[in-house]
């Protein structure tokens, strides 16, 4: 994959990057239970396979739902050979933590159509989600929280908003960044990291910010198509008497997907996700938020996106934010901390972080 389809499709490379390898195995005895089920929607249009890990050393235990950044994953957060959320599950609950995580919607055991959902949707399956472990007599359901991965940061704050059900809420390189800036701020740190003359990488960023704003501003108009392809074509014929001025003595390689890019902004989630301001329901979670990013993340920066936590949960007396060093965005120990290096890694989230996670939840509840 060359680096213009990781620029333009970097949100969705963190998860719909290779699912097919084999991730590590359990060590140890497990101090939990496993159960296998399948939860519905508020009208049963949907259902969603996933599974419980529930402590068989406590009767009353806080419960965590995980939740899925963008792209459909598998119930064990499967990424780059990583089973990320299959993980941590074993890790919490050894510690006497239950865990529900599910198959996003059209994969596994789930179904629905997940192409044509937003994150509002995904906030949805999280409200089924409650819904389900509220209808079982083992859960407590005061001590239920929330662990959202990337975009699964954006929609549990949506959830966490509202819900007078969540108990807490756990981000992990979760956004709290707005759509826009996302963009932009995601974009040019995978350029910079990328092994290209500077002119070009001038070039991406330039055509990157255009198109991205473009489809901001016409976000929710019938006019994005049209809007966006003027922009490409007005910037193409500045860009090629650019190229042409720097008298390089080669032939251009630069090329945007201009379709291939179309045809996901005038989608509903791209839509959607643009405009996605944290703000506007971060400011209303009252609850303990614990927020992590590593430091090495180049699809969630980790200094502006905890910043922007540490802001808009202001009114909040419970919020603790941690920068890891040296972890990418799969909390993963890195090198070079590109996309390109994910399935590479042999080693597994370091036990520090896991540790956090679950001496965090433990000490409240």
């Amino acid at each position: 994959m060359n680096i213009l389809k990781y620029i333009l499709c970097s949100l969705l490379f963190c998860i719909v990057v290779i699912n097919n390898i084999s991730a590590k195995e359990d060590i140890g005895e497990k101090k939990y239970k496993e159960e296998n089920v399948i939860y519905y929607n508020l009208d049963s249009t949907l259902h969603f396979g996933a599974t419980l890990t529930l402590p068989i050393d406590k009767s009353v235990f806080p419960v965590v739902i995980f939740v899925s950044g963008t792209g459909k994953q598998d119930r064990d957060g499967t990424m780059a050979g990583h089973k990320m959320f299959a993980t941590i599950a074993d890790y919490l609950s050894n510690r006497g933590v239950a865990v529900l995580r599910s198959d996003d919607r059209e994969v596994g055991e789930s179904n629905g159509a997940y192409e044509t959902s937003t994150t509002a949707d995904f906030a949805d399956d999280v409200r089924s989600a409650i819904d389900y472990l509220k209808s079982r007599k083992d859960i407590n359901i005061s001590k239920v929280g929330l662990l959202g991965h990337s975009e699964g940061g954006a929609v549990i704050s949506i959830v966490a908003s509202t819900s007078t059900d969540v108990a807490f809420m756990i981000s992990l390189a979760g956004l709290a960044t707005e759509g826009l800036n996302s963009l932009i701020r995601q974009n040019e740190d995978i350029v910079a990291a990328a092994d290209i003359p500077d002119y070009n990488k001038k070039r991406y960023n330039d055509i990157n910010g255009r198109m991205f704003r473009v489809a901001y501003d016409y976000a929710q108009t019938d006019s994005l198509e049209q809007k966006l392809n003027d922009t490409f074509n007005e910037w193409k014929l500045k860009d090629d008497e650019y190229f042409k001025s720097l008298n390089t003595g080669g032939y251009d390689h630069f090329r945007f997907p201009i379709y291939s890019y179309v045809r996901q902004a005038i989608g509903p989630w791209y839509r959607f996700f643009v405009q996605y301001d944290p703000e506007k329901y971060l400011s209303k979670v009252k609850i303990p938020v614990l927020a992590l990013n590593g430091d090495k993340d180049i699809l969630v920066a980790s200094d502006l996106n905890l910043s922007n936590f540490k802001k808009y949960l202001a009114g909040n007396n419970d919020v603790t934010t941690v920068s890891l060093a040296g972890l990418n965005h799969l909390f993963l120990p890195c090198q070079t901390c590109t996309q390109q290096e994910y399935s590479t890694i042999k080693d597994d989230i370091p036990e520090e972080v896991l540790s956090l996670i679950s001496n965090w939840i433990n000490k409240r509840f």
